[in-house]
């Protein structure tokens, strides 16, 4: 594994600066052949090739069942949001599902208040927890490896984050859902994300907000990266439009 990634950073080199407003992206681009095939979570969906449900009729809120029908290894990112259910949740830590398996994928909840179901199984919006909420929950489940080998998060301090965006944000919902934090601010999001163009061989790029570094995001060839290009933006404008509205007053990011 070490191997791979020192011929992957040999490659990968940092391409021109992109901007708007206070978000700004420095593209990861990168001559590394990755030979693995597999497909996206949302290509995956939407061509029926795979099914997320809950666990049980019962459910339960760390864990939901993939079924993955295809012949094809699907690619299930950090973050990603499934929506459905007993209640949205949003995937614990990036996983490789094989081709024709069951697999129990570790999640955690991103709608406090609903538990009950509103489809047999779930769909994707293609949208991504929130990139300050992504890292605070990937401390929490790395924490949870060390300690006690299992991918949880801290449920009780994720609900607490999401619920404080929205109240910042103005956009509270009945069920505390983080989607509606998205779809309030949809016409601001789209303001970021126009502004910002994959360039060839990009496969990840550096984000800042502020002029201060927030996150590195790269995968492992260009097709990948451009399929998800637009949600991984969407989740750091989110933190930027964040900070923008709240930021003067010290009640943003922390």
């Amino acid at each position: 594994m070490q191997t791979i990634i020192q011929n992957y950073l040999k490659k990968a080199k940092i391409g021109r600066k992109q901007s708007h407003q206070n978000l700004a992206i420095f593209p990861l681009l990168s001559s590394y052949a990755n030979g693995l095939d597999y497909i996206t979570l949302d290509e995956a969906l939407t061509e029926g090739l795979i099914e997320v449900v809950e666990v049980s009729e019962e459910g339960t809120v760390p864990e939901l069942k993939v079924v993955n029908k295809s012949p094809c290894m699907i690619l299930i990112l950090d973050g990603e949001e499934l929506v459905g259910a007993k209640q949205n949740r949003i995937v614990n830590t990036t996983i490789l599902i094989q081709e024709k398996t069951t697999t129990v994928i570790p999640v955690s909840c991103v709608e406090q208040g609903r538990w009950a179901h509103t489809s047999p199984r779930f769909d994707s919006q293609e949208r991504l927890m929130a990139a300050h909420l992504r890292a605070m929950k990937s401390e929490q489940v790395h924490h949870s490896i060390r300690t006690s080998d299992d991918y949880y998060s801290d449920q009780a301090a994720i609900w607490r984050e999401i619920s404080r965006k929205a109240r910042r944000m103005r956009a509270e919902s009945p069920t505390m859902a983080m989607s509606e934090i998205y779809e309030k601010k949809r016409a601001a999001l789209d303001g970021y994300i126009n502004h910002f163009r994959l360039v060839e061989m990009q496969v990840g790029a550096v984000f800042m907000i502020n002029g201060k570094v927030v996150g590195l995001d790269c995968f492992g060839k260009p097709e990948t990266f451009s399929k998800v290009f637009r949600k991984l933006v969407e989740s750091y404008a989110l933190d930027a439009i964040d900070w923008q509205e709240q930021g003067r007053s010290g009640k943003a990011l922390k």
